[in-house]
């Protein structure tokens, strides 16, 4: 470094000089970090020059920036558009490590949900993340050090746009390659992993910047003629009920049990000859349950809201952020609305704060009676607590007095939280060993999925107590996946067979368990998803769907679609399965032959246009300008979730 500095006319005596060097290392760090922290999928030998051309470009113009001010505030301006440019890909490595994914606009702004990540973000962090800002003190060094003579004078606006355009050409050529490697990549971008692969990581922040400002002037341009597509698409994919369980459940309780981070593989899986999730084996075999094994979530950045979201109004979550977040202004015709005209009570049951994932708003536009969240607990003790709240058997325990004191019928959702991320657990309540994959957040979910597992039978216990087991419908779901694909290594040992990407998407399936005293149970083999547990409780409870504006289809209908739609445009069918433009056989798990692809394609295609209807209802609003018939709008400013308010109306 001292020669570098002190020999005379070194580049670093000239800011066109300090720029190129700042601006190559801006491209090799980038580089590096896209191609070791983010699994792309990278193939062949123009998406790899791709990679490797597309950090230039934006490196190049963002830095380029630093040439429109004068004297020594270029080079402030340099230093600092570097490390905002450092910041912003080190987030997007931590975030990726928890959620696979990539930071969008609306998730900035979801300052209060960052307990998602929260105290666990610890344990995303590397001992090697330290080497993420090394050359971020190297180049303020360059830039502030006395000791390289600086180049104060003026650059000029014509070297300035010269150096630009160059940023731009780049930028351009880039663009061109992408198309012919993946056309229509901007028109078609619901899988943020292609914008990254074949633009950058910073040229994909801008995209998802104009896609954010689009969706969010959708709403004032609304009209509504923009519905009619809408409903005619709705209409036209009706599923009729199913005449042996249409109205089973008429007039009883729904409980519904949210299962955090619960996947099915862990439903009879045996660790060292134990089962993990005893009780649940069993409720999958009872006569009176209806377990669907190829049930899948569908969430996307949202997780557990997207979840919620689409059980309540049967709409997809958002290609960006959560609609619990970016569209709790909208209207909605949600299951607690709709039950409302038909005498029920609702409420939801979470130990955790009411503004996480911002439910305390979102929930009186569902038509939410009751919101008890942790303020209606006891949370005084320590040992009780998990990292995003009460833990589940004493939430369980104070949540059935609670749950005692509603009105019947109700329709109600409990929100465990246990088996969260990281799944740590005091050891004084672990009841199965650890597993032996040498992942820790592998190892521990087997010790908290088996805790949450005894705190739902004894909920199921305290139902049989209080008499309300008998008169109610149960349905306990899993909300997304709790084992990303970053650590599908151990996976591959718990379930005993390599992960390709058909496999993985197997993994995404969930739980979904529908028991009620009377109803004829089975093992439904049925494919299927989140989106359509709205029309399917509806249709066991004796109302039927066909005037509301819902994407999902009754999974006991046999017109029910079998075709799951994934937020990112992927589906899985009984078929075929869509993962990253590829199409395999579920038979086989093979690529298709091309016999085959014509068919695949055009199912491709109607999932396409599915989410783009869903996507316009709800950037839109478009359900203000539609009221089904029998159906009262809900009125938020009724609700009020305060502690003395639900006391003084008990």
């Amino acid at each position: 470094m001292k020669n570098l500095v002190n020999k005379k006319g070194n580049l670093l005596n000239h800011f066109l000089g300090i720029y190129i060097l700042v601006v190559l290392m801006m491209w090799t760090k980038t580089y590096i970090t896209q191609t070791t922290q983010f699994d792309l999928g990278v193939e062949g030998g123009l998406q790899q020059f791709l990679l490797f051309l597309n950090p230039l470009g934006s490196a190049m113009l963002f830095l380029g920036f630093s040439f429109l001010f004068k004297g020594k505030r270029k080079y402030s301006t340099l230093a600092v558009i570097y490390t905002l440019m450092s910041i912003l890909l080190y987030a997007n490595v931590v975030y990726y490590r928890f959620f696979s994914d990539f930071i969008t606009l609306p998730t900035i702004f979801q300052t209060q949900n960052f307990g998602d990540l929260g105290g666990s973000v610890l344990s995303l962090l590397k001992p090697y993340d330290l080497l993420f800002f090394v050359d971020v003190f190297v180049v303020l060094y360059v830039c502030f050090s006395k000791r390289i003579k600086k180049d104060t004078s003026t650059v000029g606006y014509k070297k300035a746009t010269v150096v630009i355009t160059l940023a731009l050409v780049v930028s351009i050529i880039n663009l061109q390659l992408a198309e012919i490697s993946r056309p229509q990549l901007l028109t078609r971008g619901f899988d943020r992993n292609y914008i990254v692969k074949y633009l950058g990581m910073y040229n994909y922040t801008i995209y998802d910047s104009v896609e954010t400002i689009k969706a969010s002037s959708k709403r004032a341009l609304a009209d509504s003629s923009d519905i009619t597509e809408v409903i005619n698409y709705t209409n036209s994919s009706y599923a009729k009920p199913n005449a042996a369980y249409f109205g089973v459940a008429e007039g009883k309780n729904v409980i519904y049990l949210h299962l955090e981070s619960f996947q099915s593989f862990i439903i009879n899986y045996q660790l060292n000859g134990e089962e993990v999730t005893p009780f649940l084996n069993s409720l999958a075999k009872d006569s009176n349950t209806l377990y669907f094994d190829n049930f899948f979530h569908q969430t996307a950045q949202g997780k557990t809201s997207d979840a919620e979201f689409m059980l309540e109004n049967s709409l997809f979550g958002l290609p960006q952020g959560s609609a619990y977040i970016t569209k709790g202004q909208n209207e909605y015709q949600a299951a607690p609305g709709i039950l409302k005209d038909y005498g029920y009570t609702s409420a939801v049951f979470h130990g955790n704060e009411g503004s996480f994932w911002n439910r305390n708003v979102i929930y009186k536009k569902f038509g939410y009676d009751h919101f008890f969240d942790a303020n209606y607990y006891d949370t005084s003790f320590e040992d009780d607590m998990a990292e995003y709240g009460l833990l589940d058997k004493p939430f369980f325990e104070q949540s059935s007095a609670l749950l005692n004191t509603l009105p019947q019928p109700f329709y109600t959702k409990v929100i465990t939280v246990g088996n969260h991320y990281p799944y740590k657990l005091n050891q004084d309540l672990a009841t199965i060993d650890k597993g032996n994959t040498g992942d820790a957040s592998v190892d521990n979910y087997f010790q908290t999925a088996r805790y949450a597992d005894e705190a739902i039978q004894q909920f199921f216990n305290q139902l049989k107590e209080s008499g309300l087991y008998d008169n109610s419908i149960i349905i306990l779901y899993g909300d997304h996946y709790g084992i990303s694909e970053n650590h599908n290594e151990a996976m591959e040992q718990v379930i005993g067979k390599e992960i390709s990407p058909y496999e993985s998407t197997n993994l995404q399936r969930v739980p979904l368990f529908i028991h009620s005293p009377g109803i004829q149970g089975e093992i439904n083999h049925t494919y299927g998803g989140q989106i359509d547990l709205l029309p399917t409780v509806l249709h066991l409870l004796g109302i039927n769907s066909q005037n509301f504006v819902q994407f999902g289809t009754d999974l006991l209908s046999e017109q029910h679609n079998e075709i799951v739609s994934f937020r990112n445009g992927d589906f899985a069918s009984p078929e075929i399965y869509s993962i990253d433009e590829k199409f395999y056989d579920n038979k086989t798990g093979l690529l298709l032959d091309d016999s085959q692809l014509e068919k695949a394609n055009a199912i491709k295609n109607e999932v396409d246009y599915k989410l783009h209807l869903s996507d316009k209802v709800v950037n839109g609003d478009l359900l203000r300008f539609y009221t089904p018939t029998g159906f009262t709008r809900v009125d938020p400013s009724k609700y009020n979730y305060t502690e003395n308010t639900y006391e003084e109306s008990n």
